[in-house]
Parts: C-alpha cells; structure tokens; sequence
C-alpha cells in the first residue's frame, strides 16, 4: 500500500471513529429559537402532559435548555393573552385553553355528542377526589346511596386507581384519582383540585 493510500485510509478511519462517537455521545445543535419552536411542536401534538426530561430525551439536547425554553414560551404565551397558554399539568407541559374562556368552552363542548360522566358518578368522583384514599364503605357513607356502577365507570375511564387496602374489618379496597383524572380537569397537581360547581359542569350526558 502507497504512503498516500495509507494516509487516505487513516483519514477515513478518523471520520468513522468520529461519527461513532458523535452517535454515542447524542449531541445536537440546535439554536434557542428552534428548539423553543419544536418543544412547542412536540407539546402540541402530545396526547398528553410532556415532560421536559422526555423533550431532552427526544432531542439529545441538554435537560436545561430545555426548561429555560420553557419558561421562554410560557412568558411569551402570557404577553401575548391569547386564547391559549402553556400549562405545568401533572408532571408535564401542555398547551390549554385560558381559565377566563372556561365557561364558553364548556358552551361549546356541552352542544357535542360525548361519552359525559353520569351525576352518580361524578359524586362519586368528588368524593374520591376530595377524600382520597376512600374506600368504598366511606363513599356510600358520604353518598348515602351505593356507587358500585359508578366505581367500575370511573375505573374504565381511567379517572380513578386502586390504591391498595384498608388494615380494618374486611380489609376494603382504597382508591384514588390517577394521573388520567389531573389530564382531564387540567390540574398540575391535586393542590389545584377544581370547586365542586366544576363537577357538576360536567354532568349531563348518561354513561
């Protein structure tokens, strides 16, 4: 082999080793406009909350360029007051309508066909919501009348979780809301748990 074919080969080697260890490592450049301009992509048509880590992940790009991203478009959503905003949501971002526009989105969604919580159900839900961890036993003591329909409406919903058993007579089960029930009524954590005028918004359509 010439010294010139030997030296071609190292370079080519070089620019393998090279690629191999940009493809571990992971890292991308992206610019500060174009990453806040994708998180918000990627945000949008999340089917729920997504979380900064997950970004990151997707990405390859650091964790706190993600967060001060962020925090830019949360600023820039709020200067702008429109009808949308970038919302903390169960451990994730997600874009949502305004609280000041609530009354006229429910208008909107009421006037469509939807599979509605039924009234026993959503007394149920609040109760659940409300005293969390409750068993059963506790929920038609509230209630006054039985909720096990409810209960197994609430569970295919995906609204509430069992979260194990109760150490007393009988040893019954305990549930509480899941991560579905904050997705759905919009909330970043259980601190932020809606009035009760708000379950009630919801009844109306059968289960």
């Amino acid at each position: 082999m010439t010294e010139q074919a030997k030296a071609a080969k190292l370079s080519a080697d070089e620019a393998t080793e090279s690629t191999d260890a940009s493809e571990i490592v992971g890292t991308r450049e992206i610019g500060d406009a174009e990453l806040k301009s994708i998180a918000e992509a990627l945000i949008f048509v999340a089917d729920e909350p997504l979380s900064t880590k997950t970004i990151a992940d997707v990405l390859k790009v650091d964790l706190a360029a993600v967060e001060k991203a962020i925090s830019e478009l949360v600023t820039e959503c709020d200067a702008r007051n429109g009808g949308l905003q970038l919302r903390e949501i169960a451990g994730g971002w997600q874009i949502a309508t305004r609280p000041e526009h609530h009354e006229q989105v429910r208008a909107y969604l009421k006037s469509k066909p939807s599979a509605k919580l039924s009234l026993a159900s959503l007394e149920t839900l609040a109760v659940i919501a409300y005293k969390q961890p409750v068993t059963v036993p506790e929920i038609l003591e509230i209630r006054g009348v039985q909720s096990p329909s409810a209960i197994k409406t609430l569970l295919d919903k995906r609204l509430i979780v069992a979260r194990g058993r109760k150490e007393t007579v009988g040893r019954p089960m305990m549930y509480g809301t899941s991560k579905e029930f904050l997705i759905q009524f919009g909330l970043k954590d259980l601190t932020e748990l809606p009035s009760i005028e708000d379950f009630q918004d919801l009844a109306g359509g059968g289960e």
